[in-house]
C-alpha cells in the first residue's frame, strides 16, 4: 500500500483545469521526483496536498486511510511539510528561533531559551546539517539557510517532505550536501517529494518520477530504467533536439566593457569591488556565481538603474558610465532582467503593451507624442506569431499567462531588433525544459548574429551548455575566468564558493 495516494484529484480556476483527475501515489521510503512543463499543474497539486489549495473532488490517503487537509497547519500535523523555493525565514532571528518559530518550547507562559536552542543544536547534529543555533539567518549562505529550513521540518517531525526547486540557487558542492542530507532523511525513514526541472537531479537523486502534462499524469517511471530523454519527451510530448554551443567561435570586438566599477547597495555598503571585464560581439560571456554576490547591483549599473563611485561602462565606443536606460537601449542594449514578474513585466497590462513599453515613445510608433496604434498592432501580431507566443491575442493581460509564454514575452520585445549587447539574467529560471530550449536556440541565433551576450546564471548547466567563456563573482569581484577547455562544474562550483586556486 503507497504511503500516500491522491486519487481523482480534480481543480478548477477560471477557464483552467489545472489538475484534470490526477492519480498520484508515493512509497515510503522514496525521493519522488514530480515534473513537468509550467502550467503542467505541479504546484497545483502539491498546494493541495499542503491545504494551500482545495480540490474540487478527489481524495487523499496516508498509509490508506483518508486524510482532509484544509490548511497548513493541518498538513504538519499529519507529518506533511515542505520547503518552498523561496525560503521562508526572518533574517533578523536566530537559526532556532527560525526553527521553532510557532511551535516554541515553553515554560509556562515563557519560552524556554535553552531548551529551544539545544533541540536544535541536538537536530543539526543527529543529521550533520551543522548548523549553529546562535547564529543569525542574515549572516549565513544561501546554502546553510536551506538546512535551517530542512531543520524546520524535522523539528516539526515531518516524515512527508515536499522540497520545491530545492536546488535552485545553490553551487554544485551545495547540491552534493543536500542531496546527501536527503539521503539521510531517507535513511531515517522519511519519505520525500522533490519538483525540479532539471532532469540530471532527477536521475541523480530520485528513485521514480511522475510526468504531468496540460494537468494530467502522463505516467510514472523507475528512473533506473529509463534515459533524461524520454522524461524530457513525456514532460512535453515530444522530441526535443539537443542544443550545444557552436564550436570554433571567433568573437570579434568589444562591445561591453566593465572597467574597475565600484558600486554600493541600497544600505551604503560595498557591493562591486573593482569589477572589470569584457563581453565581445558573437560571443557569450557566461558569468557564474551563487545569488547574492553582487550580481544584482551589476544588473542594475549596466543597465543605467545604479551608477558606479569609481569606473567606466562602455558601449561599443561610447563611455555610458552616467547615462540613463532610454540612452542606453538607443545605442542597441536590450535586458531580459532576473525576475520577469516585477522587473520585466506589468502583469495587468496588457500583452501589447507589455511589447512596446520600450519602444513607444519613438518612430515609427509614435510621432510628436502620438501613438501610432496601427503600427504597434502590426509590431505585436507580427512579435507572437515569431516568437511563438500561444495566447488567444494581443490583448490578453499578461498575468493570464504561463511562465513559459511570459518569458517569451520578454523576449519579443528585447529581441525584435537584433541588438548589439544583450543582458540575459537568469532567462530559463523557472521555466521546463520545452521553454528553456526555446530560450537557448534564441540567444545562439543572436550569438551568431554578432551580438554581444552577457549571461549571468547560477546554473551551471546552462552555462557549460552555451557558454563560449567564463567568468566567477563572489563578494563583488570577478574570482576567475575559464575557457570551456578548463570549465568543469567543479572548478566553477569552487571559484562560485570563493577558492581562487580553481583557476590554478
Amino acid at each position: 500500500m503507497p504511503f500516500l495516494q491522491m486519487t481523482g484529484i480534480t481543480k478548477y480556476f477560471p477557464g483552467v483545469v489545472a489538475n484534470d483527475t490526477i492519480h498520484f501515489a508515493v512509497e515510503e521510503g522514496e525521493i519522488h521526483a514530480l515534473v513537468g512543463e509550467n502550467g503542467a499543474g505541479k504546484s497545483t497539486l502539491m498546494k493541495i496536498l499542503y491545504g494551500m489549495e482545495k480540490p474540487d473532488a478527489g481524495q487523499i490517503l496516508l498509509n490508506g486511510q483518508p486524510v482532509t487537509i484544509s490548511n497548513p497547519q493541518a498538513a504538519i500535523r499529519l507529518g506533511i511539510d515542505m520547503v518552498h523555493q523561496h525560503f521562508e525565514l526572518v533574517p533578523s532571528m536566530t537559526v532556532a528561533e527560525n526553527v521553532t518559530l510557532g511551535y516554541e518550547p515553553r515554560s509556562g507562559p515563557f519560552i524556554n531559551q535553552g531548551a529551544m536552542v539545544d533541540r536544535v543544536r541536538e537536530l543539526s547534529e543527529r543529521f550533520s546539517l551543522q548548523v549553529d543555533p546562535a547564529a543569525t539567518v542574515a549572516d549565513l549562505s544561501v546554502g546553510v539557510q536551506q538546512r535551517v529550513e530542512i531543520l524546520k521540518l524535522l523539528y516539526r517531525d515531518a516524515r512527508l517532505l515536499i522540497l520545491d526547486e530545492p536546488s535552485a540557487v545553490l553551487t554544485p558542492q551545495e547540491v552534493e550536501d543536500l542531496f546527501a542530507v536527503l539521503r539521510r532523511l531517507i535513511d531515517t525513514g522519511r519519505t520525500a517529494i522533490f519538483i525540479t526541472h532539471k532532469l540530471h537531479e532527477v536521475m541523480t537523486i530520485c528513485q521514480r518520477a511522475t510526468v504531468l502534462r496540460h494537468g494530467r499524469v502522463v505516467g510514472t517511471v523507475n528512473v533506473s530504467d529509463v534515459k533524461p530523454e524520454t522524461i524530457a519527451q513525456m514532460m512535453v510530448g515530444r522530441d526535443l533536439d539537443v542544443i550545444q554551443r557552436p564550436a570554433n567561435a571567433t568573437p570579434g570586438p568589444a562591445r561591453l566593457v566593465v572597467r574597475d566599477i565600484h558600486v554600493t547597495d541600497d544600505r551604503g555598503l560595498p557591493a562591486l569591488r573593482g569589477m572589470s571585464f569584457e563581453a565581445r560581439a558573437g560571443e557569450i560571456l557566461g558569468l557564474a556565481g551563487v545569488e547574492g554576490n553582487g550580481q544584482s547591483e551589476l544588473l542594475e549599473t549596466l543597465v543605467g538603474l545604479r551608477f558606479p563611485q569609481r569606473g567606466d561602462i562602455i558601449l561599443g565606443d561610447t563611455v555610458v558610465t552616467h547615462e540613463r536606460n532610454r540612452q542606453r537601449r538607443a545605442r542597441g542594449l536590450a535586458v531580459i532582467p532576473e525576475d520577469r514578474t516585477h522587473q520585466g513585466l506589468s502583469r495587468d497590462s496588457s500583452l501589447t503593451d507589455n511589447l512596446i513599453a520600450t519602444r513607444y515613445h519613438a518612430p515609427p510608433y509614435s510621432q510628436q507624442g502620438i501613438l501610432n496604434l496601427s503600427r504597434i498592432r502590426q509590431f505585436a501580431r507580427r512579435a507572437i506569431e515569431q516568437f511563438d507566443i500561444r495566447v488567444r491575442g494581443p490583448n490578453v493581460r499578461v498575468r493570464t499567462l504561463s511562465g513559459g509564454n511570459a518569458q517569451k514575452v520578454v523576449i519579443a520585445r528585447e529581441l525584435a531588433e537584433t541588438p548589439q549587447v544583450l543582458i540575459a539574467a537568469q532567462p530559463t529560471r523557472g521555466l521546463d525544459v520545452g521553454a528553456a530550449q526555446y530560450v537557448y536556440s534564441e540567444l545562439l541565433r543572436l550569438r551568431e548574429e554578432g551580438t554581444a551576450i552577457l549571461l549571468l546564471s547560477a546554473d551551471l548547466d546552462e552555462l557549460l551548455s552555451i557558454a563560449d567563456r567564463f567568468v566567477v563573482i563572489f563578494e563583488g569581484q570577478i574570482v576567475g575566468e575559464l575557457s570551456p577547455a578548463e570549465a568543469t562544474r567543479e572548478r566553477l562550483g569552487l571559484l562560485m564558493a570563493g577558492r581562487a586556486e580553481a583557476v590554478s
